[in-house]
Protein backbone atom coordinates (compact mmCIF):
# COMPACT_ATOMS: atom_id res chain seq x y z
CA UNK A 1 0.00 0.00 0.00
CA UNK A 2 3.09 2.04 0.49
CA UNK A 3 4.67 1.68 -2.67
CA UNK A 4 0.55 2.67 -4.11
CA UNK A 5 0.27 5.66 -2.26
CA UNK A 6 4.13 7.29 -3.16
CA UNK A 7 3.11 6.53 -6.72
CA UNK A 8 -0.19 8.75 -6.58
CA UNK A 9 1.87 11.37 -4.25
CA UNK A 10 5.14 11.63 -6.30
CA UNK A 11 4.62 12.98 -9.97
CA UNK A 12 2.10 13.20 -12.70
CA UNK A 13 3.67 10.81 -14.34
CA UNK A 14 3.81 8.31 -11.21
CA UNK A 15 0.23 9.36 -10.72
CA UNK A 16 -1.18 7.90 -13.72
CA UNK A 17 0.95 4.66 -14.43
CA UNK A 18 0.07 3.97 -10.31
CA UNK A 19 -3.81 4.54 -11.71
CA UNK A 20 -3.34 2.34 -15.06
CA UNK A 21 -2.04 -0.19 -13.36
CA UNK A 22 -4.46 -0.58 -10.43
CA UNK A 23 -7.19 -0.70 -13.06
CA UNK A 24 -6.14 -2.97 -15.48
CA UNK A 25 -5.26 -5.38 -12.63
CA UNK A 26 -8.25 -5.03 -10.77
CA UNK A 27 -10.31 -5.43 -14.17
CA UNK A 28 -8.22 -8.96 -15.00
CA UNK A 29 -9.02 -10.00 -11.55
CA UNK A 30 -12.88 -9.68 -12.08
CA UNK A 31 -12.90 -11.31 -15.54
CA UNK A 32 -10.87 -14.10 -14.08
CA UNK A 33 -13.92 -14.63 -11.32
CA UNK A 34 -16.40 -14.39 -14.25
CA UNK A 35 -14.66 -16.68 -15.98
CA UNK A 36 -14.55 -19.10 -13.41
CA UNK A 37 -18.35 -19.39 -13.42
CA UNK A 38 -18.29 -20.69 -17.17
CA UNK A 39 -18.45 -17.20 -18.33
CA UNK A 40 -16.60 -16.25 -21.04
CA UNK A 41 -15.51 -12.31 -21.17
CA UNK A 42 -13.27 -10.92 -23.53
CA UNK A 43 -10.65 -10.25 -20.64
CA UNK A 44 -8.01 -8.30 -23.28
CA UNK A 45 -10.84 -6.03 -24.93
CA UNK A 46 -11.89 -5.11 -22.13
CA UNK A 47 -9.31 -4.16 -20.11
CA UNK A 48 -7.90 -2.39 -22.97
CA UNK A 49 -11.33 -0.28 -23.04
CA UNK A 50 -10.93 0.37 -19.15
CA UNK A 51 -7.33 1.69 -19.66
CA UNK A 52 -8.46 3.57 -22.95
CA UNK A 53 -10.93 5.35 -20.58
CA UNK A 54 -8.52 6.02 -17.95
CA UNK A 55 -5.91 7.21 -20.59
CA UNK A 56 -8.22 9.76 -22.19
CA UNK A 57 -9.52 10.86 -18.51
CA UNK A 58 -6.11 12.15 -17.83
CA UNK A 59 -5.97 13.63 -20.96
CA UNK A 60 -8.99 15.61 -20.54
CA UNK A 61 -8.47 16.45 -16.77
CA UNK A 62 -4.89 17.69 -17.79
CA UNK A 63 -6.41 19.86 -20.53
CA UNK A 64 -4.60 18.18 -23.16
CA UNK A 65 -7.66 17.09 -25.05
CA UNK A 66 -11.40 17.93 -25.08
CA UNK A 67 -14.57 15.96 -23.53
CA UNK A 68 -14.92 15.22 -27.00
CA UNK A 69 -12.34 12.42 -27.11
CA UNK A 70 -14.48 10.06 -25.08
CA UNK A 71 -16.62 9.69 -27.73
CA UNK A 72 -13.41 7.72 -29.09
CA UNK A 73 -14.79 5.08 -26.53
CA UNK A 74 -18.09 3.62 -29.16
CA UNK A 75 -14.74 2.17 -31.35
CA UNK A 76 -13.61 -0.71 -28.51
CA UNK A 77 -17.14 -1.12 -27.35
CA UNK A 78 -18.54 -1.84 -31.30
CA UNK A 79 -15.63 -3.94 -31.50
CA UNK A 80 -16.41 -5.86 -28.53
CA UNK A 81 -19.93 -6.22 -29.74
CA UNK A 82 -18.58 -7.19 -33.37
CA UNK A 83 -16.24 -9.82 -32.02
CA UNK A 84 -18.63 -11.17 -30.03
CA UNK A 85 -20.46 -12.87 -33.15
CA UNK A 86 -17.33 -14.70 -34.18
CA UNK A 87 -16.78 -16.23 -31.18
CA UNK A 88 -19.51 -19.18 -31.33
CA UNK A 89 -20.46 -18.90 -27.39
CA UNK A 90 -23.64 -20.00 -26.24
CA UNK A 91 -24.10 -17.65 -23.87
CA UNK A 92 -23.09 -14.33 -25.55
CA UNK A 93 -25.19 -12.04 -23.71
CA UNK A 94 -23.50 -13.04 -20.21
CA UNK A 95 -20.08 -12.72 -22.01
CA UNK A 96 -20.89 -9.15 -23.15
CA UNK A 97 -22.70 -8.46 -20.18
CA UNK A 98 -19.85 -9.25 -17.68
CA UNK A 99 -17.22 -7.88 -19.76
CA UNK A 100 -19.13 -4.03 -19.78
CA UNK A 101 -20.14 -4.62 -16.54
CA UNK A 102 -16.39 -5.05 -15.53
CA UNK A 103 -15.58 -1.49 -17.33
CA UNK A 104 -18.53 0.22 -15.15
CA UNK A 105 -18.13 -1.39 -12.26
CA UNK A 106 -14.60 -0.36 -12.15
CA UNK A 107 -13.46 1.50 -15.06
CA UNK A 108 -15.57 4.35 -14.13
CA UNK A 109 -14.32 4.75 -11.00
CA UNK A 110 -10.95 4.92 -11.23
CA UNK A 111 -11.07 7.18 -14.24
CA UNK A 112 -12.25 9.73 -11.91
CA UNK A 113 -8.70 9.66 -10.06
CA UNK A 114 -7.83 12.16 -12.78
CA UNK A 115 -10.24 14.70 -12.61
CA UNK A 116 -9.38 14.70 -8.65
CA UNK A 117 -5.90 15.58 -8.96
CA UNK A 118 -5.09 17.14 -12.67
CA UNK A 119 -6.03 20.94 -13.43
CA UNK A 120 -5.69 21.64 -9.70
CA UNK A 121 -3.62 23.60 -6.92
CA UNK A 122 -3.02 22.88 -2.78
CA UNK A 123 -1.40 20.07 -1.92
CA UNK A 124 1.53 19.20 -3.69
CA UNK A 125 3.13 16.47 -5.07
CA UNK A 126 6.52 14.92 -3.68
CA UNK A 127 8.65 15.77 -7.07
CA UNK A 128 8.51 19.53 -9.24
CA UNK A 129 6.35 19.29 -12.35
CA UNK A 130 6.37 22.90 -13.35
CA UNK A 131 4.22 22.66 -16.70
CA UNK A 132 1.69 20.56 -15.21
CA UNK A 133 -1.11 21.85 -12.81
CA UNK A 134 -1.72 19.08 -10.61
CA UNK A 135 -2.47 18.30 -6.97
CA UNK A 136 -2.85 14.67 -5.43
CA UNK A 137 -4.44 15.79 -2.48
CA UNK A 138 -8.32 14.63 -2.81
CA UNK A 139 -6.61 10.95 -3.42
CA UNK A 140 -4.37 10.56 -1.02
CA UNK A 141 -6.45 12.22 2.07
CA UNK A 142 -9.22 9.93 0.27
CA UNK A 143 -7.04 6.47 0.35
CA UNK A 144 -5.64 7.57 3.84
CA UNK A 145 -8.80 7.78 5.35
CA UNK A 146 -10.20 4.81 3.67
CA UNK A 147 -7.29 2.94 5.03
CA UNK A 148 -8.01 4.32 8.40
CA UNK A 149 -11.70 3.28 7.82
CA UNK A 150 -10.59 -0.23 7.03
CA UNK A 151 -8.25 -0.81 10.01
CA UNK A 152 -10.24 0.87 12.78
CA UNK A 153 -13.38 -1.10 11.83
CA UNK A 154 -11.35 -3.97 11.70
CA UNK A 155 -9.67 -4.18 15.32
CA UNK A 156 -12.88 -2.68 16.37
CA UNK A 157 -15.24 -5.60 15.04
CA UNK A 158 -12.52 -8.29 16.12
CA UNK A 159 -12.13 -6.64 19.91
CA UNK A 160 -15.69 -5.45 20.51
CA UNK A 161 -17.64 -7.29 17.49
CA UNK A 162 -20.80 -9.25 18.70
CA UNK A 163 -23.53 -7.84 16.31
CA UNK A 164 -23.52 -8.70 12.33
CA UNK A 165 -23.89 -6.26 10.04
CA UNK A 166 -24.78 -8.37 7.17
CA UNK A 167 -24.24 -12.25 8.37
CA UNK A 168 -25.66 -13.49 4.95
CA UNK A 169 -22.73 -11.99 2.83
CA UNK A 170 -19.89 -11.13 5.68
CA UNK A 171 -20.22 -13.21 8.58
CA UNK A 172 -17.31 -11.25 10.16
CA UNK A 173 -18.59 -7.73 9.67
CA UNK A 174 -20.34 -6.18 12.84
CA UNK A 175 -22.22 -3.04 13.74
CA UNK A 176 -19.36 -2.45 16.37
CA UNK A 177 -16.23 -2.56 13.96
CA UNK A 178 -18.67 -0.18 11.60
CA UNK A 179 -19.51 2.23 14.28
CA UNK A 180 -15.49 2.00 15.56
CA UNK A 181 -14.05 2.28 12.10
CA UNK A 182 -16.47 5.24 11.71
CA UNK A 183 -15.66 7.45 14.84
CA UNK A 184 -11.82 6.67 13.97
CA UNK A 185 -11.96 7.65 10.46
CA UNK A 186 -13.75 11.09 11.46
CA UNK A 187 -11.11 11.65 14.30
CA UNK A 188 -8.25 11.40 11.66
CA UNK A 189 -10.37 13.51 8.96
CA UNK A 190 -10.33 16.46 11.60
CA UNK A 191 -7.17 16.23 12.65
CA UNK A 192 -5.34 15.51 8.85
CA UNK A 193 -7.86 18.27 7.37
CA UNK A 194 -5.73 20.67 8.01
CA UNK A 195 -2.48 19.41 5.92
CA UNK A 196 -4.87 17.89 2.92
CA UNK A 197 -6.61 21.46 2.14
CA UNK A 198 -9.26 21.35 -0.81
CA UNK A 199 -12.35 21.43 1.13
CA UNK A 200 -13.01 22.86 5.50
CA UNK A 201 -12.55 20.67 8.07
CA UNK A 202 -16.31 19.93 8.32
CA UNK A 203 -16.06 18.80 4.30
CA UNK A 204 -13.41 16.07 5.58
CA UNK A 205 -15.71 14.92 8.22
CA UNK A 206 -18.28 14.35 5.75
CA UNK A 207 -15.75 12.64 3.38
CA UNK A 208 -15.32 10.40 5.93
CA UNK A 209 -18.82 9.63 6.89
CA UNK A 210 -19.55 8.81 3.29
CA UNK A 211 -15.65 6.54 3.15
CA UNK A 212 -17.50 4.92 5.59
CA UNK A 213 -21.27 4.10 4.22
CA UNK A 214 -20.22 3.63 0.68
CA UNK A 215 -16.99 1.69 1.56
CA UNK A 216 -18.50 -0.61 3.87
CA UNK A 217 -21.43 -1.38 0.73
CA UNK A 218 -18.54 -1.12 -1.86
CA UNK A 219 -16.60 -4.32 0.39
CA UNK A 220 -20.15 -6.14 0.55
CA UNK A 221 -20.81 -5.92 -2.61
CA UNK A 222 -17.55 -7.70 -3.99
CA UNK A 223 -18.23 -10.12 -0.88
CA UNK A 224 -21.91 -11.06 -2.46
CA UNK A 225 -19.96 -11.55 -5.78
CA UNK A 226 -17.19 -13.79 -4.60
CA UNK A 227 -20.02 -15.77 -2.26
CA UNK A 228 -21.77 -16.32 -5.46
CA UNK A 229 -19.19 -18.35 -7.09
CA UNK A 230 -17.85 -19.58 -3.91
CA UNK A 231 -13.97 -17.59 -3.75
CA UNK A 232 -12.18 -16.49 -0.99
CA UNK A 233 -10.27 -13.99 -2.60
CA UNK A 234 -10.37 -11.91 -5.91
CA UNK A 235 -6.52 -12.92 -6.35
CA UNK A 236 -3.52 -13.64 -4.32
CA UNK A 237 -1.16 -10.23 -5.70
CA UNK A 238 -1.15 -9.08 -2.17
CA UNK A 239 -0.17 -12.08 0.22
CA UNK A 240 -2.43 -11.96 3.32
CA UNK A 241 -4.90 -9.37 2.01
CA UNK A 242 -6.10 -11.11 -1.07
CA UNK A 243 -5.90 -9.44 -4.58
CA UNK A 244 -6.18 -5.66 -5.83
CA UNK A 245 -9.83 -6.42 -6.20
CA UNK A 246 -10.34 -7.33 -2.42
CA UNK A 247 -8.00 -3.84 -1.59
CA UNK A 248 -10.13 -1.17 -3.63
CA UNK A 249 -13.78 -2.80 -3.54
CA UNK A 250 -14.22 0.06 -1.32
CA UNK A 251 -12.93 2.70 -3.33
CA UNK A 252 -15.17 1.35 -6.35
CA UNK A 253 -18.11 2.45 -4.34
CA UNK A 254 -16.95 5.28 -1.97
CA UNK A 255 -14.64 7.46 -4.37
CA UNK A 256 -17.29 8.81 -7.01
CA UNK A 257 -19.40 9.97 -3.77
CA UNK A 258 -16.93 11.64 -2.81
CA UNK A 259 -15.71 13.05 -6.04
CA UNK A 260 -19.16 13.93 -6.59
CA UNK A 261 -19.45 15.68 -3.26
CA UNK A 262 -16.25 17.78 -3.28
CA UNK A 263 -17.52 19.15 -7.46
CA UNK A 264 -20.66 20.30 -5.87
CA UNK A 265 -20.31 21.49 -2.44
CA UNK A 266 -16.14 21.53 -2.19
Amino acid sequence: MVFILGGFWLHPVSFFITGFLLLAGTLFEYYLMAKSTGVRPQIIAGIIMGTAMYSIATLVAAGIAGIEWFLLLVIPALVILVTQLYLKQDKPFDSLAHTFFGIMYIGIPFSLFPFAAFSRTGFGSILPHPEILFSPGLVIGFLLLLWTYDTGAYLCGVAFGKHRLMERISPKKSWEGFFGGLIITVAAAWLLSGWFGLVSSSGWIIIALIIAVAGTYGDLTESMLKRSIGVKDSGSLLPGHGGLLDRFDSTLFAFPLVYLFVTLFG
